[in-house]
């Protein structure tokens, strides 16, 4: 995915990530790719994500919770500088999902925290796993006040 790759969870950490990465997609002139990841649990023993039928309608519903993030955030930029975005939502390991969509991009977004319950770490799992195992450059946009 060339160009910049951000990554979705709902929080209000990753709707910022999303304004920052269409800032610098638009200063770019550089296309968006906004990536929801539904968390699923990983196989001890085959290291794959273990998928169910009933996570096909959480991904939709990641993917239409980041659509409408994304263009209400876009709606904030002038119509001819916005750059193009697609929106994309998988399931799987949101750290490897990312790493894996970061592995032809030029820029990695993410949050600084996410949705996880340690909402006093200033790291969350996923940045902190995404900023030592990118093969791209890493942006981690911190939270709005420390917490």
């Amino acid at each position: 995915m060339p160009g910049i790759v951000v990554g979705f969870d709902g929080s209000v950490h990753s709707e910022r990530s999303i304004e920052w990465a269409l800032q610098e997609a638009a200063l770019r002139h550089v296309p968006l790719t906004v990536l929801a990841v539904h968390p699923v649990a990983k196989s001890m023993w085959t290291r794959t994500a273990i998928i169910y039928p009933a996570d096909e309608s959480d991904v939709d519903k990641a993917r239409t919770a980041a659509r409408e993030s994304v263009d209400k955030l876009a709606s904030q930029i002038v119509a001819s500088e916005r750059p193009a975005v697609t929106v994309e939502a998988v399931n799987g390991v949101p750290a490897e999902e990312l790493i894996k969509a970061g592995g032809d991009a030029d820029l990695l977004v993410v949050g600084a925290r996410g949705s996880g319950g340690f909402g006093r770490l200033r790291l969350g799992s996923v940045s902190s796993q995404v900023t030592h195992h990118a093969t791209c450059p890493v942006v981690v946009v911190p939270s709005a006040s420390p917490s």
